[in-house]
């Protein structure tokens, strides 16, 4: 992992050199009732998937605390979560989504600036 990657949602990086993502299966979605269904693939590192509207998922930028590597989850509009998961397992997480874009990241200190983020749309 980079340290100093800035490859957080809104910057201007070749996300072709993140060095993790968060793959979604459906980038636009229904409004109302949506189940996230989140599994981390990963072989060695714990991962966590967070949701928080956003504006404009091409300019947004997340509230970020440099000092402490991760996005402040209330300052950006926290939504809900599934909270750390352990390599290989699984959870999952039902909101009432209205029509708008989305941002699910990884918030574990470094992550979503490593590229570890996607957006949605709901309509």
């Amino acid at each position: 992992m980079n340290a100093d990657a800035k490859m957080g949602m809104g910057m201007p990086a070749n996300m072709s050199m993140a060095m993790m993502k968060i793959q979604v299966d459906k980038q636009v979605v229904p409004a109302g009732k949506v189940t996230f269904e989140v599994t981390n693939t990963s072989k060695a590192a714990v991962h966590e998937m967070i949701v928080v509207p956003v504006t404009d998922p091409k300019k947004t930028t997340l509230p970020y605390i440099s000092n402490e590597n991760r996005v402040d989850e209330d300052a950006a509009g926290h939504l809900g979560e599934v909270s750390e998961l352990d390599p290989g397992k699984s959870g999952s997480l039902t909101l009432d989504l209205k029509p708008g874009f989305y941002a699910v990241f990884c918030n574990i200190p470094d992550h979503f600036m490593n590229g570890m983020w996607a957006t949605i749309k709901v309509q």
